[in-house]
């Protein structure tokens, strides 16, 4: 496809005014440190970064308190591991 192209398509989604999340995606905390990774310098590097979850925000350091895991030797793992912990669904909005 041509530059030109990419300027005149429409979004493949629309975003709207709708109420704000609190916290970041966990796969953007994720992406944002290199693998292998043990658990104490996640904590380290990203504790205090807050993640969005089906039962509201809550800090990667928080999270990793009840991980059973001490070392994620992939991103995968990293992921795998918090979502066991925080669930998946639907992300509550901010209460304003």
């Amino acid at each position: 496809m041509s530059d030109k192209a990419d300027e005149d398509a429409e979004p493949d989604v629309e975003l709207g005014e709708g109420e704000p999340v609190d916290g970041a995606p966990l796969a953007r905390v994720a992406s944002r440190l290199t693998w292998p990774q043990e658990a104490s310098n996640v904590r380290r590097k990203e504790g205090d970064a807050t993640i969005r979850t089906p039962d509201g925000p809550r800090t990667i350091d928080a999270v990793l308190d009840d991980v059973d895991e001490t070392y994620f030797d992939t991103r995968q793992t990293f992921l795998s591991a918090v979502r066991t912990v925080i669930g998946t669904g639907p992300v509550a909005t901010a209460e304003e």
